[in-house]
């Protein structure tokens, strides 16, 4: 079976969604087959890909009910080893039809372990809520990776979410773990910035992965074009920056399998 990470992070505007499309791009590149579930009902995942979610016949909404099997709903990107399953407008329901589902928290766990096999890795987008999809996605997951943004109200949300990280390790999956945070929008040459890295650093230590996530033109132009910034401007300071990233994540996933 493969390893699930997913995205997650109760705030939005963090960097999520480039943190899931770039990692699996550099994961892929490294040789790794990776899937992304883009969870979120806006799709950003899927748009950053160039995948229209408005073409695509299946999405991670009939995936997640049940109503179509995940290989009927993957998309292969450009990148070799990098597949998708797009997201789709309708995500925006499944929260209330999710609610009458026998066993609701372990839909997405149950699609994916029936036909996910053949992938090393699974990254889950999740929409920038507490939702009953975010509970599907950590009850399926291994671990959560949480970009932070070093913003002072970001440290709200994250308080949040570990709470939750917890209860559902402690009713739903015990394995689940905090795999890391990561810094993102970092800019050292504000005072806020190095404010918010002591702080976090503090508190969640060795979880806190050492690369950081720049503030970088690139990375914001990059989605616009259908692309991960790895493949729109290589050898800017975000796309190294995501390398640094992925190299720490598979790091850390060695460790831990080692364990």
């Amino acid at each position: 079976m493969p390893r699930i990470l997913a995205i997650a992070n109760r705030k939005g505007g963090v960097g999520k969604t480039t943190t899931a499309v770039n990692i699996a791009t550099a994961m892929a590149a490294a040789g790794k087959k990776v899937l992304i579930v883009d969870l979120d009902p806006q799709g950003n995942a899927s748009t950053s890909m160039g995948i229209d979610k408005k073409g695509a016949s299946v999405s991670s909404y009939e995936v997640l009910l049940g109503i179509k099997k995940l290989t009927d709903a993957v998309v292969w990107t450009d990148v070799p080893n990098f597949s998708m399953v797009p997201s789709s407008a309708n995500l925006a329901a499944a929260e209330i039809e999710l609610v009458g589902m026998p066993n609701r928290e372990f839909a997405l766990k149950n699609a994916l372990q029936k036909e996910a096999v053949n992938y090393d890795y699974i990254l889950i987008d999740c929409p920038p809520s507490l939702s009953l999809i975010t509970v599907n996605a950590l009850v399926a997951a291994d671990g959560v990776i949480v970009p932070l943004q070093c913003e002072f109200l970001a440290l709200e949300g994250i308080a949040d979410l570990i709470k939750n990280i917890n209860i559902i390790k402690k009713n739903f999956n015990p394995k689940l773990m905090l795999h890391g945070v990561v810094l993102t929008m970092y800019d050292k040459r504000n005072n806020l910035t190095q404010m918010v890295e002591d702080d976090v650093r503090n508190f969640f230590g060795k979880k806190v992965y050492d690369t950081v996530i720049p503030r970088n033109v690139k990375i914001s132009e990059a989605p616009s074009h259908g692309k991960p910034v790895l493949l729109y401007d290589f050898k800017c300071s975000g796309s190294q920056a995501y390398i640094g990233l992925t190299k720490e994540v598979l790091k850390r996933e060695r460790e831990l399998i080692a364990c």
